[in-house]
């Protein structure tokens, strides 16, 4: 099939890089409405023109695309929630001051190591109507009672903006959050939380009350909490309770996709309610009835599941498949994708900076293109080999499509998926019809334990199957470097070698090797490019001190305390270890001196022990000394000094007022994060 050949796909390509200009440009609306507006009277007359010569030529196409383009960026730029006047990011004066602010809660999120975290819609600021999406941290403490969805409260305490990586090489969570609106943050303990008796009956709140009442009912007749976090993951599309090592065992087996509800799960929904509308007659109003049973059935699950952006593409292909299906009209699969694709976007465009939403369709994508020529390579007899044989090619055509991104996302692989995959899928199929059969009587509080017994067993040996899998390391390959250039020449060889495979031909081969070629000379350039660098870092972590001296591809760590295999230190190093193309060569105990290039350094820490005499150009201030350091620099006369995450910050805010009358380069990493000096 000749993709490309299809006007949809450049169409929706000029859509798509719309919203990627709008989003990264950070172009005003008035700009993207003069250029639609623009852009459709060239497009207007273009047609005209062609009409009256019945021929569609260059200027035709150009004018088309430049139309769609446009779209993609005033779409974008429409749904910004930043245009409502009283939004609390349009105000500077909302963050950073203690203000009485009025918020209702709009969802529950995983809890993080030392906070319960929500999502919230701000409802006033300092008693003025206010607008707009917050991320609430409450600190964890014996005495907290979980909010529920809908709950609205007065919180006195001061609104944060976003923060920016504070390491290298990090996952920029500021970003992540600005994908879903949220551009503030508050810190915050329950003491300073007052809860109002009354509670917003949103259509949230009635999803969330249908699910706390299936979990509850399940809970109080014995489920066990491990297994329960993963059946309502598995059917209710809510992850908040997995603990973090079945999380990661998942990962490492590659069946974390198995949790988040997606097309496996909806398709599933589909054929369940259509078995159940068999008895409905097969004619025009049979049909039609079927079809909006169908539509209600997959979005209200849609919505009970919290509406991901992999279950709105789930619940959208699905919808035009049961069109197809119910008003017995053909439908092209590769069409429908699209189409999905282009009407999502249209309203919610930030979805496309979800990652799971780019693995669900990149991986949905290679299953309709490459499955079918994949599965034409063998054909077996047997039933049950044909079922297994559709499996493994199923997953294999997922894996190579989402492969790319998955490595460039979280740098592994793991390399029994499709082991995983040929157990799980059909366990799975048993699993959600006792599973979903178990949640709607749960929610009458009608439990039978023989079906509670077995979907809780079935659970405990899937999670036992995984965890057997994830123990497995030897095939998973961890910590692999990929940058955004190698991720695009990664996509372009797939695709080469797809074409070459479907039919081969030499031009074609070339066109796969001059991929290889590329990929080669991109590689080792980066490879060349980060082993010329040296750089010394002083990293920002909280109550430890690590500084790391690279020297090209080798980098010498020195650190204060051990680091722990699990723990943020060691992942955060990793991180930058693999994104520069590292290796650590050896770990040491920090030192009270360090020279790197022509500069030296004296770190001085709350033993207070260090010699004036070696006059360095650079202090770090560690583990909270207690030194007077205008007599220091007037002593030394250093060039800079830093002070880590190790201090007290009422030391750094009197260290930094003393630098500053005595006009010395001070460098926070509480408030600038890490230091590199290259």
């Amino acid at each position: 099939m000749k993709l490309l050949q299809f006007p949809i796909v450049r169409i929706i390509f000029w859509f798509v890089l719309g919203i990627i200009f709008a989003f990264y440009s950070g172009v005003s609306l008035y700009f993207g409405s003069v250029f639609l507006i623009c852009s459709i009277f060239i497009f207007g007359f273009c047609f005209y023109k062609s009409h009256q010569s019945f021929h569609q030529n260059l200027y035709f196409g150009i004018s088309l695309y430049l139309v769609f383009f446009s779209i993609g960026i005033f779409a974008s730029l429409i749904n910004d929630d930043r245009l409502k006047s009283n939004h609390y990011a349009n105000s500077e004066s909302n963050f950073g001051i203690n203000h009485p602010i009025e918020v209702v809660i709009h969802e529950k999120l995983k809890n993080s190591v030392s906070n319960y975290r929500y999502i919230a819609k701000v409802v006033e600021i300092n008693h003025k109507i206010s607008s707009g999406k917050i991320l609430l941290n409450f600190k964890k403490t014996s005495n907290f009672k979980e909010f529920s969805v809908g709950a609205k409260l007065k919180i006195v305490d001061q609104l944060v903006k976003n923060f920016k990586p504070n390491n290298p090489n990090q996952f920029d969570y500021s970003q992540y959050l600005e994908t879903k609106e949220i551009y503030g943050q508050i810190f915050t303990d329950v003491s300073k939380v007052k809860i109002y008796p009354i509670v917003e009956s949103s259509i949230w709140f009635y999803a969330s009350n249908f699910r706390n009442k299936i979990i509850h009912n399940l809970s109080k007749n014995g489920f066990k909490k491990e297994e329960l976090a993963v059946v309502v993951a598995l059917i209710l599309g809510q992850q908040q309770d997995i603990s973090k090592e079945i999380l990661r065992d998942y990962q490492y087996a590659g069946a974390v996709h198995i949790l988040s509800v997606s097309g496996l799960h909806v398709g599933f929904i589909l054929l369940f309610i259509t078995f159940l509308l068999k008895p409905l007659p097969k004619n025009e109003w049979g049909n039609l009835i079927r079809l909006i049973i169908v539509f209600i059935a997959l979005w209200a699950f849609a919505l009970i599941a919290g509406l991901a952006p992999s279950v709105v593409r789930s619940a959208t292909m699905f919808s035009f498949l049961a069109v197809g299906m119910f008003l017995n009209r053909e439908t092209n699969m590769f069409h429908t994708l699209l189409v999905s694709l282009f009407l999502i976007l249209l309203f919610e465009p930030l979805f496309l900076f979800d990652i799971g939403f780019q693995l669900s369709y990149v991986a949905l994508f290679f299953i309709l293109w490459l499955q079918p020529m994949l599965k034409s390579v063998w054909s077996p007899k047997n039933i049950v080999i044909v079922y297994f044989w559709d499996i493994l090619t199923v997953s294999i055509a997922a894996q190579i499509g989402a492969m790319p991104l998955s490595i460039y996302y979280f740098h592994q692989f793991p390399g029994l998926f499709f082991i995983t995959n040929l157990v799980l899928i059909p366990c799975l199929s048993v699993v959600m019809a006792l599973g979903v059969l178990m949640m709607v009587l749960a929610y009458f509080d009608v439990v039978w334990m023989i079906l509670l017994k077995s979907v809780g067993i079935s659970i405990s040996v899937m999670n036992g199957f995984i965890k057997w899998i994830a123990s497995i390391e030897t095939f998973i390959i961890k910590d692999i470097p990929l940058s955004f250039s190698l991720l695009v020449v990664s996509y372009f060889i797939i695709f080469s070698l797809i074409v070459w495979f479907k039919k081969p031909a030499f031009n074609k081969l070339i066109i796969v090797m001059i991929g290889f070629l590329f990929f080669q000379i991109i590689f080792f350039a980066n490879r060349w490019s980060e082993e010329q660098k040296k750089e010394l870092i002083v990293f920002n972590v909280k109550n430890n001190s690590i500084i790391a001296e690279r020297n090209g591809s080798n980098i010498t760590l020195f650190t204060s305390k051990k680091l722990l295999n699990d723990s943020f230190e060691n992942k955060m190093i990793q991180s930058y270890v693999t994104a520069n193309f590292c290796k650590i060569k050896t770990i040491d105990k920090l030192k009270n001196t360090l020279q790197f290039d022509h500069n030296k350094i004296l770190i001085i820490d709350k033993s207070n022990i260090y010699k004036t005499s070696t006059k360095p150009d650079i202090i770090i201030l560690r583990n909270s000394p207690k030194i007077n350091l205008e007599r220091l620099i007037f002593e030394i006369k250093p060039n800079c000094i830093i002070a880590d995450a190790s201090n007290y910050r009422n030391y750094v805010l009197a260290w930094k007022a003393s630098c500053l009358k005595q006009k010395i380069l001070f460098h926070s990493t509480y408030e600038k994060g890490f230091f590199s000096l290259k």
